[in-house]
């Protein structure tokens, strides 16, 4: 006798979000840590990930760990969703994005309005769709679903 359980669809998007978030932050801390070894940097902060006042300029190493930290978790990420929520990467990576502003902004207690900061996301979620789609389409494309736009 096998346990069943039922969830209701609205927890499953909910559960399975809560489950992107995390692995996006864990994630970004692993790829931080280790850009933290190769480049050299001694000292940062446990809130870097929210950190978009630091000045950005390639002979500040730091930017350079944080930038490249956040373009890597997010094409891993990108590849990892899919894992989790099949071929839908791209609702949970604009959300999860989402969710990162937001918590950025909590964090800092001030909007980032820095462009680079910007810049860095928005290319970072432009990788995490088109790899996440890529792969998803390759492991699901006999399950994938194609909208019928007859009648549209």
């Amino acid at each position: 006798m096998a346990l069943q359980v039922r969830v209701a669809p609205s927890k499953v998007v909910l559960q399975n979000l809560i489950l992107c978030v995390v692995l996006f932050y864990t994630v970004y801390y692993v790829v931080l840590s280790m850009g933290c070894m190769v480049l050299q940097v001694y000292e940062l902060s446990v809130l870097a990930p929210f950190d978009f006042k630091i000045r950005p300029s390639w002979l500040n190493t730091s930017y350079k760990v944080l930038l490249i930290s956040t373009e890597v978790t997010y094409f891993i990420c990108g590849l990892l969703f899919v894992l989790i929520v099949e071929e839908w990467v791209w609702d949970y990576a604009i959300s999860v994005t989402v969710l990162h502003v937001a918590i950025t902004s909590t964090v800092m207690l001030e909007f980032p309005l820095a462009s680079h900061w910007w810049a860095a996301l928005g290319s970072g979620l432009i990788s995490m769709i088109c790899g996440g789609q890529a792969l998803a389409y390759c492991l699901f494309k006999d399950n994938f679903i194609y909208p019928e736009l007859d009648g549209f």
